[in-house]
């Protein structure tokens, strides 16, 4: 027998979104854990959301106004961004319902160049 053995840190990246929130899952949570708060953009021909990661620093300095950082939350196993206006935007752009109880997950990717984590509302998993 030829077993082929998985790390449990080798999981893909995933964003749940709700009504309220975003949600990370740890794997894409790896590239926030030091973030101070985040800024949030979308690209709607391509339907991906962009997260940027502030560190304090960068948030202190001023350069960014306050109505362009949002509050992140990271906890050991996941983290969480809030903004029901955005997702309330987001679902009115895409047509996707986003409710509590009908969450969905996409998949995250990591652009180490431009230092952001992507969520491509085209490749929902299932």
């Amino acid at each position: 027998m030829s077993f082929q053995w998985y790390s449990k840190n080798e999981s893909e990246g995933i964003a749940t979104i709700y009504d309220s929130n975003i949600t990370l899952n740890k794997s894409a949570s790896g590239y926030l854990e030091s973030a101070y708060s985040v800024m949030l953009g979308y690209d709607p021909a391509n339907q991906i959301i962009a997260i940027r990661p502030l560190t304090k620093e960068t948030d202190n300095l001023g350069h960014i106004p306050d109505d362009k950082k949002y509050k992140i939350t990271v906890k050991p196993s996941y983290s969480r961004i809030s903004n029901k206006l955005f997702i309330k935007s987001l679902s009115e752009d895409t047509g996707i319902k986003f409710k509590k109880s009908e969450a969905h997950k996409f998949l995250t990717h990591w652009v180490a160049s431009e230092k952001i984590l992507t969520i491509n509302l085209n490749e929902e998993v299932k």
